[in-house]
């Protein structure tokens, strides 16, 4: 591709790199490292952190740190006022570490140990999520007196990487965890619900206020239990290949969508994890080889150094399709895409259209874009031998 041609598909995919001026410092940036590597941007993290703050003041918003631990993203959402939302223990230390207080911090999953629970009670967190009633005892006794809400089982319909079935309860359990919850002592706080990770259909957040304001006016009507708080999860698309809305407008949207069911504000909160990261990370990946299954096959098959299981294990079912571009010049041809390791399942793109430069040769550098969230932590440790993704902090 063309310099312009570049610089204009950064732009359009919300990177850190916005300019010809930008793109020189990045290249001299990465040219001596040994691919492949995560570039990150922490400050980029911070615009998307204050999108959402500016169009949404109401809500608090709750960082999903698995998307991306990295300190140096940690501390600047500390620094914006960020509340997180952790998936264990282990991501309840990386905070505690670089001093958030308990009080920011959300146990969001919903199957922990009870000596985790424990662990984070004493630590001092106090609000947990559940979707059982096996949790709720748990939760019950290794924290007492804490705040819980119960999730929302919900469809994923819409999403590039669903989350339903695994996660949630159908609305009597629900109902039933925030009234067992009382009983053992808990403050039944409110709900939570999470319509999908990469939700591109904004209809999905109407439908779950909807059924959350149901059981809003449910405990309060027929078990006189008044809940205090609406976790609407995250979902927020970050920029790959497919479209999305603009991001003001659709966090817009969400908010009036809240708006229209409560009249009656509760404390709002919001878990976004791709949508703050992801624009903010560039892999860089080299072509490690391309080759053809046959003499009269159409397509190559380019093969980079790093694959599903170096990070991008969201491309299973070509779910989540990672804009990717090169800088060699000329005729773009449709192309296979695979990683290096000695596994059939390490393919990333063979129904998906994906097009690279007719002449790419072997040694080419690559760059995957928006791949800030959910790759480092995929990773793999070690396997076929290679080592984890690196990643290195960029800034202007």
């Amino acid at each position: 591709m063309r310099q312009e041609e570049i610089i204009e598909v950064l732009k359009e995919k919300g990177s850190f790199i916005r300019t010809k001026e930008d793109w020189e410092r990045f290249k001299n940036f990465i040219k001596d490292k040994e691919t492949p590597f995560l570039v990150i941007n922490p400050e980029r993290v911070r615009e998307k952190y204050r999108l959402i703050r500016e169009n949404f003041p109401e809500a608090k918003i709750y960082y999903a740190v698995k998307a991306n631990p990295v300190k140096e993203i940690l501390e600047i959402l500390k620094e914006e006022g960020s509340y997180f939302d952790i998936a264990s223990i282990y991501e309840l230390d990386l905070l505690l570490e670089i001093g958030v207080e308990p009080e920011r911090i959300s146990f969001g999953n919903t199957i922990k140990k009870r000596t985790h629970i424990e662990y984070a009670y004493k630590k001092g967190v106090r609000l947990f999520v559940t979707d059982s009633e096996e949790d709720v005892k748990n939760i019950a006794k290794y924290a007492p007196g804490s705040k819980v809400f119960s999730r929302i089982l919900t469809t994923g319909i819409g999403a590039d990487w669903p989350l339903s079935k695994k996660f949630g309860a159908h609305l009597d359990i629900v109902v039933d965890t925030l009234i067992l919850a009382k009983k053992l002592g808990l403050i039944p706080y409110g709900v939570s619900f999470h319509v999908g990770s990469q939700q591109r259909d904004v209809g999905q957040w109407d439908e779950a206020i909807a059924t959350a304001r149901f059981i809003f006016n449910y405990m309060r009507d027929e078990e006189g239990i008044e809940l205090k708080m609406l976790n609407i999860g995250g979902g927020l698309p970050a920029r790959y290949t497919e479209p999305i809305p603009e991001d003001d407008l659709l966090i817009k949207e969400i908010r009036r969508f809240v708006f229209e069911d409560f009249e009656d504000l509760p404390e709002i909160i919001i878990e976004p994890g791709r949508f703050l990261v992801a624009e903010a990370g560039i892999i860089v990946s080299e072509v490690v080889l391309i080759s053809k299954k046959n003499y009269i096959d159409p397509y190559n098959w380019v093969y980079l150094d790093i694959g599903k299981f170096g990070g991008l294990i969201e491309t299973i079912d070509e779910s989540i399709k990672f804009p990717i571009i090169c800088e060699r010049e000329g005729f773009p041809k449709r192309v296979i895409l695979a990683g290096p390791t000695c596994d059939s399942m390490d393919i990333l793109y063979e129904k998906s259209e994906y097009y690279l430069p007719e002449d790419l040769k072997i040694g080419d550098k690559v760059f995957i874009l928006s791949t800030g969230a959910y790759t480092l932590t995929y990773s793999s440790v070690s396997f076929n031998g290679f080592p984890p993704l690196k990643y290195y902090i960029w800034e202007k």
